[in-house]
């Protein structure tokens, strides 16, 4: 068995983790080497949204995304087909498209006008005759693994044994179902919103149950004592349900006064605030008016990419309107409140002093992370930064 092979029986079996009661090291979130070990064991071999089905409805209309060095253009064919390609010429790797959108016949690169059909195969080679050895057959685009999910369109560069994201979220099919993400649309383009942040730091923050009443004052009056966490395997269940006080602002009482009826959902779902944190780095918050879907994307050690997009039904109902944009006043707070705090605990994971932390047996998220980081980097499990060059013996 591989390293990696060794890691997945030890996440999947019901060996007990010797570290559970312990936090990640803090010199994780901020070591190059251990970055470059994410990237290679984590981010290539996982499933990375891109959009939604909706923004590529025709053919030649695509859409990319940018990640660890990579670039990703998903692009539907002639024949109905979502495809996924590297966006890098055959011949000299220039980029075939840029920017985040776009509609395309033939990927023609802006290097040399080597030529692309929308299904990846290479058709028009300008001076092909100088290029004896060439076979047009096998330099067609380098394909991606592609998986749509409800409507959403997810990537991965390798596979190295990841679950899909229907089987990270079977356990949720029932209550995702009733939602109807496939018929959504986007409210808007996508936020990019940088952050002087590793990207864990993100994570643990969203998954963290217990800063809720200490540090979001309005989402604590919205949702009050309801707030809970679940982790199931490769995804956590996190939801609070809606409430009335005296003690909360405008904002939150238009919420749960002015929620109209969605005659798809159950009654449960109507006041329920619904979040799910997929391996490693996404995120779905569900309403019964919208959703809202981030991913936090590695950039560098200290630094990572916020990429936001909120979808809905269509909707045209004036309670809808104003309910959506309350949720949107009230989520505004509680990011900027996350903003602060993940500036803070970065830059206290640079301290020296700072080797681990406990983890409470409430906190079972953050145990479900670390359990899966512990074991993919198993040097994850020393409280402090060994000495540089450590990354070349682990194989």
């Amino acid at each position: 068995m591989t390293k990696l092979d060794h890691a997945f029986a030890e996440i999947d079996g019901a060996e007990v983790d010797p570290d559970a009661d312990f936090s990640l090291p803090g010199w994780i979130y901020h070591d190059a080497e251990f970055m470059a070990l994410e990237i290679e064991r984590i981010f290539r071999p996982s499933w990375q949204i891109v959009c939604h089905v909706s923004e590529v409805p025709n053919p030649g209309d695509y859409q990319t995304l940018d990640y660890i060095g990579e670039s990703v253009v998903v692009i539907r064919g002639d024949d109905g087909v979502l495809r996924a390609f590297t966006n890098v010429c055959r011949h000299r790797a220039m980029r075939l498209v840029q920017g985040p959108s776009g509609c395309a016949k033939k990927l023609v690169c802006p290097y040399h006008a080597w030529v692309y059909e929308n299904d990846g195969r290479l058709t028009g080679v300008p001076m092909k005759g100088e290029y004896p050895s060439l076979k047009l057959e096998e330099n067609g685009l380098s394909p991606v693994d592609i998986e749509i999910w409800h409507g959403f369109i997810f990537v991965r560069l390798e596979d190295a044994g990841f679950p899909s994201v229907a089987e990270m979220m079977a356990p949720f099919e029932a209550e995702v179902s009733q939602y109807r993400f496939e018929q959504m649309r986007s409210m808007a383009p996508v936020r990019l919103r940088p952050r002087d942040v590793n990207w864990k730091n993100v994570g643990d923050n969203y998954s963290d149950n217990l800063h809720i009443p200490v540090a979001h004052d309005g989402l604590n009056r919205l949702v009050g004592k309801t707030y809970r966490i679940e982790a199931h395997g490769w995804a956590d269940r996190l939801y609070g349900d809606v409430i009335k006080n005296d003690k909360q602002n405008f904002w939150e009482k238009l919420y749960g006064a002015y929620l109209p009826k969605v005659d798809h959902l159950p009654e449960e779902a109507h006041g329920r605030w619904l979040y799910y944190k997929l391996w490693p780095n996404m995120a779905f918050d569900i309403y019964a008016d919208q959703i809202d879907f981030m991913q936090w994307l590695p950039v560098s050690p200290t630094t990572c990419l916020l990429r936001e997009v909120a979808y809905a039904l269509p909707d045209d109902r004036r309670e809808m309107k104003a309910v959506r944009y309350a949720n949107w006043r009230i989520n505004r707070n509680v990011n900027a409140e996350d903003t602060w705090l993940i500036g803070n605990v970065q830059k206290g994971m640079a301290s020296k002093s700072y080797g681990t932390g406990p983890i409470a047996t409430s906190e079972v998220c953050l145990r479900s992370f670390a359990k899966k980081i512990r074991a993919l980097i198993p040097e994850a499990r020393q409280p402090f930064q060994p000495a540089p060059g450590w990354s070349r013996n682990h194989k």
